[in-house]
Parts: C-alpha cells; sequence; structure tokens
C-alpha cells in the first residue's frame, strides 16, 4: 500500500542524510523524493527505505517494489510535466557515478529537442555520470558531513532551498494520489 509522505511521521534517509521533507511518495519498501540539483525539471528519484549502496543488496521485495514504484512515479512525472519520453537510470556503485551511498533511480522527464542546445538527447548521460549529476557533494557540505564517495560538482547548477524542495514534493504528493 502506497501513501503520502504527509501521512507518515517515520523519519526517511538517503544515505546518511534526513530527506523526509524531500519525500512525496512512500511504499512498503521504497520512497520518491525530489532531486535537490535537477538536470531537467521533474527530475526525481526513487530508493529503496532500507540504506544499501548497491542494487546486488537489495531482496527481491526491494527490487519488485523500487520498479514498481519506478513505473508509478514516472507515469505521473509524464503527466505533469508533459514529456513525452522519460531517462531511467541508475549508476551502481562509485565507479559508476553514484555519488551517494543508497540506491537510486533517476526519473528524467524528457521532450522533443530538450537538450538541442547540450548536443542533443544523448547529452543527458555526460549529465548523469559527470559533475552535473553529483548531488553527493552538497550534501555532505551541508551537512559537515566527510565524503565517502568521489566529491564533484557543477557550479552552474545551483542546488534549491529546503523550502523549494518541499514545495515540489507536496505538489507532486498531491499528483500522486491522482495517478
Amino acid at each position: 500500500m502506497a501513501s503520502s509522505v504527509l501521512q507518515t511521521s517515520s523519519k526517511i534517509y538517503f544515505g546518511p542524510f534526513l530527506v523526509t521533507p524531500q519525500v512525496f511518495h512512500i511504499t512498503p519498501h521504497s520512497f520518491a523524493l525530489v532531486n535537490l540539483k535537477p538536470l531537467l525539471p521533474g527530475h526525481v528519484l526513487v530508493s529503496p527505505r532500507r540504506v544499501t549502496p548497491r542494487f546486488s543488496d537489495l531482496t527481491q521485495t526491494e527490487v519488485t517494489d523500487l520498479y514498481l514504484t519506478v513505473q508509478r512515479v514516472g507515469r505521473m512525472i509524464e503527466r505533469v510535466y508533459g514529456a513525452t519520453g522519460l531517462n531511467i537510470a541508475m549508476q551502481d556503485g562509485i565507479d559508476a557515478g553514484q555519488s551517494v551511498p543508497h540506491v537510486h533511480t533517476h526519473i528524467i522527464p524528457r521532450k522533443a529537442e530538450d537538450l538541442e542546445d547540450r548536443g542533443g538527447s544523448d547529452a543527458i548521460y555526460g549529465m548523469l555520470e559527470g559533475e552535473e549529476g553529483n548531488v553527493g557533494k552538497h550534501l555532505r557540505e551541508s551537512k559537515g558531513d566527510r565524503p565517502k564517495f568521489p566529491a564533484v560538482d557543477d557550479d552552474t547548477r545551483k542546488p534549491r532551498s529546503d523550502e523549494e524542495m518541499a514545495a515540489e514534493a507536496q505538489k507532486l504528493g498531491r499528483e500522486m494520489e491522482v495517478n
């Protein structure tokens, strides 16, 4: 059974970071949250509730719940952001570009020619794997934690405020009820 984060009193962590106000959808084994530094408007993450760094560490139940949640959240994101497609991506491990040691799937709404000014559709892969896709550095800096994963960042993409993310999470939580 899925629920809106507004109905839970549990603390939700993304790796070592408390992200409860950013969460807009919860299931028994997964949660969806807004992104600190979205690559495109509507870029969100879906993660298992149990903090584990690698996909292969998830149970069969967690994998099933994670991907059913990705599917449901993806449908809502397409509808809300008027997308005609989605990039669904997971960076599994440090060497794959994972910047927070917690399994997470990126859902990025896409439209025709949305990245033409950056070299075309496939530019998203470089954005995910490069400095633009790393939110871990900012989270570590803002929380005073020492980095455990590579620390790279793109200074042109500024992190959003807690208030901005909480407002988007509330909006998307309401939209999940429609979906």
